[in-house]
C-alpha cells in the first residue's frame, strides 16, 4: 500500500490548471479534426509550389504553416501534461497515444513544405533569406537547410514518422510508466522514485545507505525490461542515423544544438581533463563529514546535523524575491506561475519523476512540473525550472518556429536562476558555518551538472558505440561501462558500491533525448561566465540578459552570446568556467579552516 510522505510541505494542493490549453479533452479532439481539415487544404494549395513563392508569398505561407503547427503542439501539450500527473491512468495514456497518432497523420500532410524548402537551390534560398519579409522565420529556415544531407524522400519520411509511433515513442512511454509506477520499500513505506532519491540528502548516513539499497532493489525488479528498452532505443537510433547518413551517434544532436562537433569535443575534453577537481572536492568533503571514506550515497550529504526543511510558501518567497531583485519583470512573470496555477508541485503515486518546464505554445504559457519534498535542493529545483519558464515565456514573442532555443542555450536561464537564489541565500546568512554548508551544497550541484553529466556523456558514447559494433548489451555490460565511466570521474575519491552498478537504468535523458546531457555542462559553464559578468557590470548587464532570453531561438547561439561578450568559438571559454569552479572549491577549503569541524560533522 502506498503511503504519503509524513511531512506536509504545503505543496500538496499546488496543481496546475490545463484549462488554459483546453477546457476538456472533447474540445481538444474537436480542434484536432479542424486542424486535419486545415492541413489538407494547406497541402492542396501549396504542394509543389514552394519553389515558385516570392518572399512575401513565402512569409504568408510560413505564417499559416506556423499556426497549424501551434494547434498540433497545443493538443500534444495538453495530452502529455494531463498524462504526466497520473501515468497509471489508462484513459489518460490512451488520449496521449490518440493525439500522437492523429498528429503524426496531420504532420505527414504538412511534411512536403519543409522538404520542398530544403531542396531549393542554394542561390534561391539565400536570396529569400535576405528579405525583411522573412525575418520572423529566417533562423528557422536556416536551420532547416542544414538538414539537407540527412532528409529522405517524402514517402520515406512518412514511413519513419509512422513507425516511430510504435517504435521509439512507444518504448519511451513504456519506460516512463515503469519508472513512474515503481515503488521502493523504506522503513515500512512504499516510496516513489522522487521520495527515495530525496533520502540521499539526509544528514543521517544510515538513512542514505538504506535508501541506496532500497533504490537498487527497486530497480532490480525491472532490470530485464529496462535493459531491453535501452537496447531497443539504441538500435532504433542506430538505424535512423544510418538511414540519414549521420557520421556518428552524436552528430544529429550537435546539428540540432547548432554547435560544431569540434566545439563539443573541446568541451568534453576540457571537462574530463579537470576530473582532478572532482577528486579534490570529494577529499575535502570527506574531511568535513568526518568520514574515513565517501560512498556513492554520501555525495549529497549536507554538512551539519539538522536537515533544514522549507515549506512551499518559504520556497516560493525565496525564489520570487531572488527573481524580483534581479529585475521586476522577471519577478512579475515568476509571480504569475504561482498565482495562475502554472505549477504542479506535489509528490503523487503515478506522477512523472523529476522536474521540467514545458514551453507549451506561444499563445498560452509554460507549465512547470515538480516533485516537491521540501529540502534545499527542491528549492533550487524550483528556481531552476522557473528559470526555464521565464525564458520560455519571454521567447514566445518569436513565434512557435523560433521560440525554442537549442539545448546549448536551453539551460542558461534555469542555471542562472539557481545562481540568483544561491546568491540571495548567501547574503541573508552571516554564519561562516552556514556559508560553508551552502557553498558545499552549491559545489555538489555544480559537480553533478558539469562533471557528472560529461561522465554520463562518456557512458552514452560507450553504449551507442558498443551497440553498433558488438550488438545487444546485457545488463552486466551496461553496468560495466557505467562503472568505468563513473570511476574515471571520481578518480578514487568516492567508493562506488555494487548496488550502484545498475543506476544507469533509471535516467530518462539517455532514452528521450540521446546526447542531451552535455548541454548541462555547457549551460553551467556558460552561466558561471555570465554571472561573473553580472556581478561586474550590475544593471548594465541586466537588459542585455533579458534581450538574450527574449531572442529565444531566433539566431545562432554564438551570435546571441557575442552581444554579452561571450565567445563560444574560443576554447579558453571553457577553461574560464572551470577556473570559476576551482575558485569555489578553494573558497570552501579556506572557509573549512576557519570553521570548527565539530559543528559540521554529519551523523555518520
Amino acid at each position: 500500500m502506498n503511503k504519503q510522505p509524513e511531512t506536509q510541505t504545503g505543496a500538496e494542493e499546488i496543481r496546475w490548471n490545463l484549462a488554459d490549453l483546453y477546457p476538456d479533452s472533447n474540445t481538444l479532439e474537436s480542434d484536432l479534426q479542424g486542424v486535419a481539415a486545415a492541413a489538407e487544404d494547406f497541402a492542396q494549395r501549396y504542394r509543389g509550389q514552394v519553389a515558385s513563392l516570392d518572399d512575401s508569398g513565402l512569409a504568408a505561407t510560413l505564417k499559416e504553416f506556423e499556426a497549424l503547427q501551434e494547434r498540433l503542439v497545443r493538443a500534444h501539450t495538453y495530452s502529455y501534461l494531463n498524462w504526466c500527473t497520473q501515468m497509471d491512468d489508462s484513459k489518460r495514456g490512451a488520449l496521449l497515444q490518440k493525439v500522437r497518432e492523429v498528429s503524426t497523420h496531420i504532420r505527414q500532410k504538412l511534411l512536403f513544405f519543409e522538404l520542398e524548402w530544403v531542396q531549393l537551390e542554394d542561390s534561391q534560398a539565400e536570396k529569400l533569406l535576405k528579405s525583411t519579409a522573412i525575418t520572423p522565420y529566417r533562423h528557422y529556415l536556416e536551420c532547416e537547410r542544414l538538414t539537407k544531407p540527412h532528409v529522405l524522400s517524402e514517402p520515406e519520411e512518412k514511413v519513419l514518422s509512422e513507425k516511430a509511433l510504435t517504435g521509439c515513442q512507444a518504448w519511451n512511454r513504456f519506460f516512463d510508466e515503469i519508472v513512474g509506477s515503481a515503488r521502493f520499500s523504506f522503513e515500512g513505506q512504499e516510496l516513489t522514485q522522487q521520495e527515495i532519491l530525496a533520502k540521499f540528502y539526509s544528514a543521517n548516513r544510515q538513512v542514505r545507505q538504506r535508501a541506496a539499497q532500497s533504490f537498487t532493489e527497486g530497480l532490480e525488479r525491472y532490470l530485464r525490461e529496462l535493459t531491453f528498452i535501452f537496447n531497443t532505443i539504441l538500435a532504433d537510433k542506430s538505424s535512423d542515423d544510418r538511414l540519414r547518413h549521420y557520421p556518428n551517434w552524436l552528430s544529429s544532436r550537435n546539428l540540432s544544438n547548432e554547435i560544431s562537433e569540434e566545439a563539443v569535443q573541446t568541451l568534453i575534453e576540457s571537462v574530463t581533463d579537470r576530473y582532478d577537481l572532482v577528486a579534490r572536492y570529494y577529499n575535502l568533503k570527506r574531511k568535513l563529514l568526518g568520514l574515513e571514506d565517501i560512498q556513492d550515497y554520501d555525495r549529497y550529504a549536507p554538512l551539519g546535523k539538522v536537515d533544514t526543511s522549507y515549506s512551499w510558501n518559504q520556497a516560493k518567497d525565496i525564489t520570487l524575491k531572488a527573481y524580483e531583485s534581479f529585475h521586476p519583470r522577471l519577478g512579475s512573470i515568476v509571480a504569475d506561475f504561482f498565482k495562475q496555477r502554472w505549477i504542479d508541485a506535489p509528490v503523487e503515486p503515478g506522477k512523472a519523476g523529476g522536474a521540467f518546464s514545458h514551453p507549451a505554445v506561444p499563445s498560452a504559457h509554460p507549465y512547470v512540473l515538480l516533485n516537491y519534498t521540501g529540502n534545499i535542493r527542491d528549492v533550487q529545483t524550483l528556481a531552476h525550472e522557473l528559470g526555464h519558464g521565464v525564458h520560455q515565456y519571454l521567447s514566445r514573442q518569436q513565434g512557435l518556429l523560433q521560440a525554442d532555443t537549442p539545448l546549448t542555450l536551453a539551460e542558461t536561464a534555469s542555471t542562472f536562476g539557481e545562481m540568483l537564489v544561491f546568491d540571495r541565500l548567501m547574503k541573508q546568512e552571516n554564519n561562516p558555518s552556514a556559508h560553508l554548508s551552502m557553498i558545499v551544497s552549491k559545489i555538489d550541484d555544480i559537480v553533478a551538472t558539469v562533471f557528472r553529466q560529461v561522465a554520463m556523456n562518456r557512458f552514452e558514447d560507450r553504449i551507442h558505440t558498443t551497440r553498433r559494433t558488438k550488438g545487444e548489451l546485457s545488463s552486466d555490460h551496461f553496468s560495466e561501462l557505467w562503472m568505468e565511466t563513473q570511476q574515471d570521474m571520481f578518480q578514487g575519491s568516492v567508493r562506488l558500491g555494487d548496488h550502484y552498478r545498475i543506476w544507469w537504468s533509471y535516467i530518462p535523458h539517455f532514452l528521450h533525448t540521446p546526447g542531451y546531457v552535455y548541454a548541462y555542462a555547457f549551460g553551467e559553464l556558460l552561466v558561471l561566465a555570465l554571472y561573473a559578468q553580472y556581478q561586474k557590470e550590475g544593471e548594465d548587464f541586466v537588459e542585455k540578459y533579458l534581450h538574450l532570453l527574449e531572442a529565444g531561438g531566433s539566431d545562432w547561439p554564438h551570435v546571441l552570446l557575442e552581444k554579452l561578450g561571450i565567445d563560444l568559438k574560443n576554447p579558453r571559454f571553457w577553461q574560464e568556467g572551470l577556473s570559476a569552479i576551482e575558485q569555489l572549491i578553494t573558497r570552501a577549503e579556506k572557509l573549512a579552516k576557519e570553521v570548527d569541524s565539530k559543528q559540521l560533522t554529519t551523523d555518520s
